[in-house]
């Protein structure tokens, strides 16, 4: 019998409830998205995981300048388990873009300042994707702690120092650009004991 994943890369990385074969299918696809081998990105309308990095990196072409961060930040690097429930997108504050309803995507509105700083361009299943970079998306786990949930922001931090290939005074740097200097150092106490 052919996987529930296969079924929806054969479709192209998505499929939605209304492509299903019959009850069986559905119920087949309702199990998968139980153990995690396709994800929901809105009702009625599944992704195979990987289907979404790439759909995450065509978002690129919709919002023009737009940085890829949290939760598809923390996916690629591996701080995080949780699966982006949308495509995060961070845009300025001053800059209005109509979006397609058919995408799940979450525009953030950051100020311009906060545009300038910890964001790199990552070569990612050949598209170029502007997205923060490894320090500032744990910056931006604390900052939006309240929002994500406390627990998805300590498996973050978690993640991080554990990394040999953090840069403590560089996360340092944009916390206290980001008025997070107190908070941080907190959060670092507790994770690295």
């Amino acid at each position: 019998m052919e996987r529930m994943t296969q079924r929806i890369e054969a479709q192209g990385g998505t499929i939605s409830t209304s492509e299903l074969n019959g009850k069986a299918e559905y119920e087949r696809l309702r199990r998968a998205a139980q153990k995690g081998e396709v994800v929901k990105l809105r009702h009625g309308v599944y992704a195979e995981p990987t289907a979404m990095l790439g759909t995450m990196i065509d978002v690129e072409r919709i919002v023009p300048g737009g940085v890829v961060c949290l939760y598809n930040a923390w996916m690629y690097y591996q701080l995080c388990t949780t699966v982006p429930p949308t495509f995060c997108i961070a845009i300025d504050a001053k800059r209005r873009v109509r979006m397609p309803e058919t995408l799940p995507i979450t525009l953030y509105y950051w100020k311009a300042e906060n545009l300038t700083f910890g964001i790199v361009r990552q070569e990612i299943l050949d598209f170029t994707v502007r997205i923060t970079d490894l320090e500032r998306s744990v910056c931006d786990a604390v900052k939006y702690r309240n929002k994500i949930g406390l627990d998805i922001c300590a498996e973050v931090i978690r993640s991080y120092v554990r990394r040999k290939d953090r840069n403590l005074s560089r996360l340092m740097d944009y916390a206290k650009r980001l008025r997070l200097e107190k908070v941080m150092n907190n959060y670092l106490e507790v994770a690295i004991e």
